[in-house]
């Protein structure tokens, strides 16, 4: 099989096309092409008279592929390479079931990698199923009744499952191949395995994690909601069992020799009694900052100019960064095209907001994550967990400027520039489902990001032409981009307690300071996994 790159067509391109310029830059006739598939598909906007598709394809010839790859340019054509997931070997002795707790990405693929394998995990999921789920969440936006346990951030899926479902990462480990066809096998779009931003969308997603579930359990594991973990039974450094309170109330304890703690990144309640148990952990870097918001036909426009709404390009993505000269850089997150900013609160008296989108990003507005880096010398002090009181101040402060009814804060654009209040949204119509109350950002956020936040809008106005539009709407704060902890853990994966390892006790994921997103948290899970599998120890 031969991969052809740099291919170009236009917008509206049939399958026919895709076979001639195949056939061309191999020098052969399309009739000797007997299979085609697209490996990569991008958008190539940079010329907005011009916008058209890029394509990377696999196909097979009934053709010497040898001469074919002499007599063509190598730039262009070269063999196909593919990545296959090889399992590793089984050789833990235990009889003992694992028990994974928390059930997002990192969680998920975890028990998944645990239970093709044949080890049966225990899966303890603080949230809800995800048909519970969506109705708890549902409950908070409609009545301003939060679960505390089922929400946003916690329950089947984790915090990706209310997202865009992005799938984009920064990683190069190739295990995120695996990550991406597991999602296609279990209901996922098959158009994430070659598009060059690819996303699932929340409204596939939440069939997708049903589906995991159920061949986990199909394989003999068991996924337990409602049930959130209250203590690790230890004795000689080793770990022998966990305790967990059901929704009941009812305390349970289960004898295990491995501990999974995939907890996410807002498990506050969790990493602090860990911590008081005795496991260390650092301070690690996070991101504050808001979601601003504009009209999806405006940023379509920006970014594919006459092309825009053309039926297959969609909704317009973007992505950018810069660095003013007297600060740190802020940087767009989690865009979501087409798709409203939620209120993923967890904690009562808290605000805390997010982006989400169905697949077919088809809503009024386009939203992303405007955010800048906080160091662990700008926390309170240097306690590990300092950052969740750092997180939780600013949390805490928008639920007093919103009203305390869980009315999202936010501000125009145009009104934070000239740093003023805002008294009254304008055109941009906010998206978040709890509502908004106009604001000022500058009382919620520190000084040193609003001032970055300031001087980068403008930055990126000149990238973007009108991003910095004055009746574009921030909403804040997002403060839970990633976790402000991060567990020590050796090479054998295990966590450390009083300066040596804990034997059968592996943090995972984001929530543990090892991920930034749904990809890289499965992959960590897989890696997690593959360790429990190998049963190795440093001791």
């Amino acid at each position: 099989m031969l991969r052809i790159s740099e291919i170009k067509l236009p917008l509206d391109y049939t399958e026919e096309d895709l076979k001639l310029k195949a056939a061309k830059f191999m020098k052969v006739q399309t009739s000797d092409i007997t299979s085609l598939k697209v490996f990569r598909r991008s958008v190539d906007s940079r010329k907005k008279q011009d916008v058209h598709f890029v394509f990377t394809i696999d196909v097979e010839v009934n053709a010497d592929e040898q001469r074919i790859l002499k007599r063509s340019d190598k730039k262009k054509v070269q063999p196909s390479v593919f990545y296959h997931y090889v399992p590793v070997e089984n050789k833990r002795s235990s009889d003992f079931r694992p028990v994974v707790v928390g059930f997002g990405p990192a969680g998920m693929f975890c028990a998944l990698t645990l239970a093709e394998a044949g080890l049966r995990p225990i899966v303890l999921e603080r949230g809800h199923d995800a048909d519970t789920r969506t109705k708890d969440v549902q409950n908070f936006w409609q009545n301003r009744s939060l679960n505390t346990s089922s929400n946003i951030q916690f329950g089947e899926g984790g915090a990706g499952t209310f997202s865009d479902g992005k799938l984009t990462t920064g990683i190069k480990d190739p295990r995120q191949n695996k990550i991406m066809t597991d999602f296609v096998r279990f209901g996922a779009p098959e158009a994430i395995l070659y598009t060059n931003y690819p996303h699932i969308g929340t409204d596939n997603l939440v069939e997708v994690v049903k589906n995991i579930r159920k061949e986990i359990i199909r394989l003999g594991g068991d996924v337990r909601f409602g049930c959130t973990l209250t203590d690790l039974i230890i004795a000689n450094k080793y770990i022998h069992g966990v305790t967990y309170r059901e929704e009941s109330g009812a305390t349970v304890d289960l004898e295990t020799d491995c501990v999974v703690l995939a907890l996410g990144h807002s498990a506050r309640d969790t990493v602090t009694m860990l911590y008081n148990k005795g496991i260390q952990m650092m301070q690690k870097p996070f991101s504050v900052g808001a979601r601003i918001e504009h009209p999806r036909e405006f940023i379509d426009r920006a970014q594919y100019g006459e092309a825009a709404g053309h039926p297959n390009l969609g909704a317009a993505n973007y992505k950018m960064a810069c660095h003013p000269p007297h600060g740190r850089g802020m940087y767009t997150f989690c865009m979501c095209p087409g798709g409203t900013v939620v209120n993923a609160a967890s904690e009562e008296g808290g605000i805390v907001v997010n982006g989400m989108s169905e697949y077919a990003r088809d809503a009024e507005n386009s939203n992303s994550a405007l955010l800048v880096g906080i160091e662990p010398e700008h926390f309170p002090n240097e306690h590990p967990l300092s950052g969740f009181d750092l997180q939780r101040q600013m949390e805490q402060k928008a639920f007093e400027l919103g009203g305390k009814d869980y009315s999202a804060p936010a501000q125009l654009v145009g009104d934070f520039l000239a740093d003023r209040k805002s008294t009254k949204m304008g055109a941009v119509r906010p998206s978040c489902p709890t509502g908004v109350s106009p604001s000022d950002i500058r009382e919620v956020l520190p000084k040193s990001v609003t001032d970055i936040m300031a001087e980068a809008l403008l930055m990126m106005d000149k990238k973007l032409n009108g991003f910095a539009m004055p009746e574009a709407v921030l909403t804040f704060p997002e403060t839970r981009s990633s976790s402000p902890v991060r567990f020590l853990r050796d090479d054998y994966f295990e966590c450390s307690m009083g300066g040596d390892p804990l034997g059968g006790t592996y943090p995972c994921g984001e929530g543990a300071g090892y991920a930034g997103g749904i990809v890289s948290a499965g992959v960590d899970g897989i890696r997690v996994a593959e360790a429990i599998l190998t049963d190795e120890h440093a001791y």
